[in-house]
């Protein structure tokens, strides 16, 4: 884990070295204040901070950036990481040769291709996170449970049953609506005032938004075809568990923060963990040894209904019960 984190804060290492070098260097070829903010249509400034603001500003964004990813580190995301630092490392690095040797800020010029610069400098730092990925082995998986001694349904021979509820956060369904309106609008005022920082806030926006009002309702299911977790009133995307992969399902107790580190779709070595709320939840053991929960109400009875379906002997479906 060390080395998986001293990997993942690498680029943003990086980035901020890269950026405190270039403004020490170049500190008496920039105009005070610095164009912070171009035209989306001639690249002309319209916007404008102080150098010691900008440096601030800049800092501070990549050392968050840095400690988001750092903390929640993923072997199989590394790449992200560095896609993320090199992107943001490049816009800052962008701008300040925009305004390299201008007697003031508004002689400086950030043309669009620069944005084609820095996504081209996140791809490639993107090939260089899969790449040291590599260096992290990945954890041994646990063995599998079996689930002969799970609390199960007595069904009878040929008894189908079905069992799904609605489940739901309304702090996730306002948070993620209120981060694909600022998307939105982000990516409205762009060409009206400039990519910087509209497109940035724009693409955030969304990346967060969306996948975050997708989870925030969801329906889970339990029924012949195994466990099925979806977006409330939408068939993708979801999750599915079928019943010959199931190896032992309980009721167990979720902490947002302690067990899975906030909200939402979460990724721990070997689970993971849609988490709605704190409190009951639903967990399901696989036979590779992944273990797989969502949090939702009459968990005891999803996961009995689970284990009779998954263990029983016969598996012709009959008069369903619900």
């Amino acid at each position: 884990m060390k080395r998986l984190r001293a990997l993942t804060a690498a680029p943003f290492v990086l980035a901020l070295t890269t950026q405190l070098l270039l403004s020490a260097l170049w500190r008496d070829r920039l105009p005070d204040p610095l164009a912070t903010h171009f035209s989306g249509t001639d690249g002309r400034p319209d916007g404008y901070t102080g150098r010691a603001l900008f440096l601030a500003v800049g800092a501070g964004l990549v050392l968050a950036l840095g400690a988001g990813w750092t903390l929640f580190a993923r072997r199989r995301v590394l790449w992200g990481a560095w896609a993320t630092a090199g992107f943001t490392g490049a816009l800052l690095a962008l701008l300040l040769r925009a305004n390299l040797d201008a007697a003031q800020g508004a002689d400086a010029r950030y043309p669009l291709v620069d944005l084609a610069l820095a996504a081209l400098t996140a791809a490639l730092a993107a090939l260089a996170g899969l790449g040291l990925a590599r260096l992290v082995p990945p954890e041994p998986a646990p063995p599998a449970v079996p689930a002969a001694g799970a609390p199960r349904i007595e069904l009878a021979a040929g008894e189908a049953a079905g069992w799904s509820r609605v489940t739901g956060s309304r702090p996730l369904t306002a948070l993620s609506a209120g981060f694909l309106l600022a998307g939105a609008a982000g990516l409205a005022l762009a060409p009206l005032l400039g990519p910087w920082p509209y497109l940035l806030f724009g693409l955030v926006g969304l990346v967060v938004g969306a996948p975050g009002l997708a989870c925030a309702r969801v329906r889970v299911t339990v029924d012949r075809h195994g466990l099925t977790v979806a977006p409330a009133g939408l068939p993708r995307p979801r999750t599915r568990i079928p019943l010959d992969d199931v190896a032992e399902a309980e009721a167990g107790t979720v902490n947002p923060l302690g067990d899975y580190g906030g909200w939402g779709y979460r990724t721990r070595p070997h689970r993971s963990a849609l988490v709605l709320r704190s409190g009951e939840a639903l967990v399901v053991r696989r036979r590779s040894g992944f273990e797989f929960a969502v949090t939702v109400p009459d968990a005891e009875t999803a996961a009995a209904l689970l284990n009779a379906l998954a263990t029983r002997p016969d598996g012709a479906p009959g008069p369903e019960r619900i």
